[in-house]
């Protein structure tokens, strides 16, 4: 019987087009644009072929359908003609036959194959998939153009150029996969995550605020301003005239000393006016992303933020948004306030002021960031008003307990241990 041949055949083809599908799918863009770089002419074709990823899979699947659906028309029409005529015993041999070597041997078997080893099979099978791609392409476009034209009715607008699969999270979930292996550190995740996190946080997010700034008042005699810059923690400090709001410059510590020097030591005759430095003011909708290449541009550490009214809230420096990516940065001179105190049974004593991402770096938490900056702001989002001393609530699996208050601010709180979930 000539059915036996023609029937390998046309499963092997089917075969090594779902392979073709998942290998192409699974296969790593990254190891395929290093082999690109290196002179691979196989990895460039694959790369070529998931650059338009719709075209590839829409080809592929009509190719495989096609020949799955001719290879059960010959069976059918085969085993027909074996059974007494007007039986249903040839359909029904023929479908059960054709289910069980589609399924087995031209979907299971070769896409198990391509998993295991996507990036090889990917090119290994980057010829026929070319060629796939180029003979039914034109197929797959329109059978795309009948969709959106279908959904169109429904509301639902499909972009032809569309990414389903956006860059950074997969990044992200390819981070946190490889952490669950145990194949990535916690630190080195948090740092890759905060990288990724810099383009979606706004300066709003991880600025001093105001309340926390120190500041100079500009009208003090020299001698006290040099009291002051001394007796402060930082080397950029603000000076306003009048009342706190009204910033009208930045005095950097390096210039104050090199004012002295050149004064010869007479701090009374120093010119603070002439020493400062102009403010820089940025909208508190910045991005993290914008303002450290806005920094990087303009070499300046420093610049404070102002809501859409041009009121002060807060300020923000280069150190500020590196934190965010590696972590507390503490020098000799930084004035230590741990702000997390953990305790023996796996709860925290934390200062309101504290930022959710900071606690759950230092304590390997999962707490939402989306709605609140800080702990006390968190709190205060899911409780739906400012709780009193003593008050206990629980979400997130977590549960807190406010410890201190200080008219309407949060100021002190205790965070349970996460609860295990139960099996």
């Amino acid at each position: 019987m000539a059915l036996a041949p023609t029937l390998i055949l046309l499963l092997s083809a089917s075969g090594l087009i779902s392979a073709a599908e998942t290998s192409m799918t699974a296969a790593s863009r990254a190891r395929m644009h290093q082999l690109e770089r290196e002179g691979d002419r196989a990895a460039r074709r694959v790369n070529r072929l998931i650059a338009n990823q719709e075209k590839m899979i829409g080809a592929i699947l009509i190719s495989n359908n096609v020949i799955n659906i001719f290879a059960s028309a010959l069976t059918t029409a085969v085993l027909t003609s074996v059974f007494p005529q007007g039986s249903v015993m040839g359909p029904l041999v023929a479908t059960v036959v054709m289910t069980v070597l589609v399924v087995v041997f031209s979907e299971i078997l070769p896409k198990t194959i391509a998993i295991a080893r996507a990036d090889d099979v990917a090119r290994w099978l980057s010829i026929p998939t070319f060629w796939i791609v180029r003979l039914f392409g034109p197929l797959a476009d329109g059978a795309q153009w009948i969709v959106r034209q279908t959904l169109r009715p429904f509301g639902i607008r499909l972009d032809m150029g569309i990414d389903v699969l956006a860059a950074h999270e997969e990044i992200r979930g390819a981070v946190e996969y490889h952490h669950s292996e145990g194949l990535v550190e916690t630190r080195d995740r948090w740092m890759l995550g905060g990288v990724l996190d810099l383009g979606e946080m706004d300066v709003g997010e991880v600025m001093v605020h105001r309340k926390a700034i120190s500041m100079i008042d500009a009208d003090l005699p020299p001698r006290e301003i040099l009291a002051a810059a001394l007796e402060a923690a930082h080397t950029r400090l603000p000076l306003y005239r009048d009342e706190p709001e009204n910033i009208v410059g930045v005095l950097h510590a390096k210039d104050l000393l090199q004012a002295i020097a050149e004064a010869d030591g007479k701090i009374d005759e120093l010119d603070v006016k002439g020493i400062m430095r102009p403010a820089w003011f940025i909208p508190e909708t910045t991005t993290l992303k914008d303002q450290l290449a806005a920094f990087l541009k303009r070499q300046s550490h420093f610049a404070l933020v102002v809501d859409e009214y041009g009121t002060l809230e807060g300020l923000i420096t280069l150190e500020d948004i590196l934190e965010e990516i590696v972590g507390e940065i503490e020098d000799e001179h930084d004035v230590v306030v741990p702000g997390v105190r953990p305790g023996p049974d796996g709860s925290v004593i934390v200062d309101g002021s504290v930022t959710i991402r900071d606690l759950n770096r230092a304590m390997n938490w999962m707490l939402p960031d989306e709605e609140a900056v800080t702990v006390a702001g968190l709190l205060i989002h899911e409780a739906q008003r400012i709780p009193d001393v003593g008050q206990v609530f629980a979400f997130h699996r977590h549960e807190f307990r406010v410890v201190e208050r200080k008219g309407n601010q949060i100021t002190v709180l205790q965070v349970s241990a996460p609860e295990v979930p139960a099996d």
